[in-house]
């Protein structure tokens, strides 16, 4: 196996957007990413201060 083989799939951003905090959006980026992930797209969260951001990507 080629070392490019062993490599991570790049992740490509393809969106996002900030919010306000949401104590239980960590759920429905879980469920997202269990339901997506056959179609090649992961969902990320973030906090920072009282602001959350999702990402969404494509592999």
């Amino acid at each position: 196996m080629s070392d490019e083989e062993k490599r991570e799939p790049k992740l490509e951003l393809i969106a996002y957007k900030a919010f306000s905090e949401y104590s239980e959006m960590y759920k429905v980026v879980d469920f997202l990413n269990k339901t997506l992930k056959e179609k090649n797209i992961i969902f990320g969260l973030t906090k920072d201060d009282d602001k959350m951001t999702i990402n969404i990507y494509e592999t």
